[in-house]
């Protein structure tokens, strides 16, 4: 059985995200073809294991919390692909940035609460510090990383540019962070990121994305 995790939210209307929900689809209505926000986080939301992740992620009081990457990009492919919303999505990532602790056994400590708030979910979530990202990323992948500032900025430095989303908690609800937009996201373009530059990792993305996903393309295909 789950552990109670503190701020918990029940799968209600009255959540915030379940309300994000209900005024996403509200507004959905004559959405211009060009895709926004708002569609962005309905769609994210019908994916039930994004909408009690978000709910949830309060409790845990990690500074700068973000819910990123592939369960929210992947959710609208499989849309897109009229698949069920979680189809294929192999794991949840939260970010969250801690300079005062860059200890891989900090980071371990953490995955025992976060794996307590949502052990109901049945899913894989990982929450990663961004902060010591600089400290493991050479010897794990073998390119060298400059320290990042915030989470933002670890969404930011993703190896397919369509995938650099988060969605967090802002003042007035769920909050996106897209720096290259959303069109190659909808458009299922997958353009390598100069911030990130490493093109067998980059490929070995494509590739793993593109057995899912067979329509996804790159600016070569």
């Amino acid at each position: 059985m789950r552990q109670h995790c503190p701020g918990d939210l029940i799968e209600t209307g009255g959540t915030e995200a379940g309300a994000a929900t209900a005024a996403a689809q509200q507004s959905s209505a004559g959405l211009p073809q060009r895709p926004d926000r708002q569609r962005l986080l309905t769609e994210v939301l019908q994916n039930r294991n994004n909408r009690l992740i978000l709910e949830r992620l309060p409790g845990l009081g990690l500074p700068d919390a973000w819910l990123v990457a592939g369960c929210l990009f992947q959710t609208i492919w499989n849309l897109a692909s009229q698949r069920a919303p979680q189809a294929d999505i192999r794991d949840y990532d939260l970010f969250y940035f801690d300079a005062s602790d860059l200890s891989a056994d900090a980071e371990q400590d953490l995955a025992g609460r976060v794996q307590s708030c949502f052990a109901d979910l049945g899913v894989t979530v990982e929450a990663k510090n961004q902060a010591r990202v600089h400290t493991w990323y050479p010897s794990w992948f073998g390119h060298a990383y400059a320290p990042l500032t915030s989470s933002r900025d670890g969404i930011d430095h993703f190896l397919v540019r369509c995938t650099c989303v988060g969605v967090g908690h802002g003042p007035d609800g769920l909050e996106l962070h897209a720096p290259d937009g959303l069109d190659d996201l909808y458009q299922g373009m997958l353009r390598p990121n100069p911030l990130c530059d490493h093109a067998e990792l980059y490929a070995a993305k494509v590739a793993s994305y593109r057995s899912r996903w067979p329509w996804l393309r790159t600016p070569a295909s």
